[in-house]
């Protein structure tokens, strides 16, 4: 178990720090008003809701609920400083999943208890595929790193068919069958790899 958590936290970090790269480069040029190809996020938005997301990780693992941690990261987190907001968030949320006996516990998500491994899981496929769509945004390199991609996938595909009806992502898009893991699982998700501002949901 110790070997399958270090290696999820390993495939995690990297998923932060692509993220975090687009971040500096959106800083950088000033590039938050940007549109992306979540269609109701531009760049900032779509930061915002990494931030919070990595924001709420030291309080799942301290054992807190939803309904404790309340409305605390609703509506804007990132202030005059989106990109410091962004590092300080990921490295709370990394140190976090570090801590001995952190990915062995248990989480109480709002669709109930999850393994804290398999709630980094669900951070990193949204890690890596945000910072795709963040990578858009900015005009960035857009190549997901492969073993990120892979990762991503495995856990994409068993669900691809449920994901698909939940609305919270476009209709499934076609690529060749020779498609390689990143344009595979960006299909999955309703995102065309060919049309990159085509509307992700």
């Amino acid at each position: 178990m110790a070997g399958q958590s270090d290696e999820v936290l390993r495939v995690f970090a990297g998923a932060q720090d692509t993220f975090g790269r687009h971040v500096r480069e959106a800083a950088s040029a000033g590039l938050w008003p940007e549109p992306t190809p979540c269609t109701e996020w531009n760049v900032r938005d779509l930061v915002n809701h990494l931030t919070v997301e990595q924001l709420w990780v030291p309080e799942m693992l301290a054992g807190r609920t939803v309904a404790e941690v309340g409305d605390r990261f609703d509506g804007d987190v990132l202030g005059a400083d989106p990109a410091g907001a962004w590092e300080a968030a990921a490295a709370a949320a990394r140190a976090a999943f570090a801590e001995p006996g952190a990915m062995e516990r248990t989480v109480q998500l709002s669709y109930g208890p999850r393994p804290a491994v398999e709630y980094c899981r669900e951070m990193i496929v949204d890690g890596v595929v945000h910072a795709w769509d963040l990578a858009v945004g900015v005009g960035g390199d857009r190549a997901m790193d492969p073993e990120a991609a892979e990762f991503a996938l495995a856990a994409v595909a068993p669900i691809a068919d449920a994901l698909a009806s939940s609305g919270m992502f476009g209709p499934p898009v076609a690529v060749p069958a020779d498609a390689g893991p990143q344009s595979r699982l960006l299909a999955l998700l309703g995102r065309d790899p060919a049309d990159p501002m085509r509307a992700a949901g």
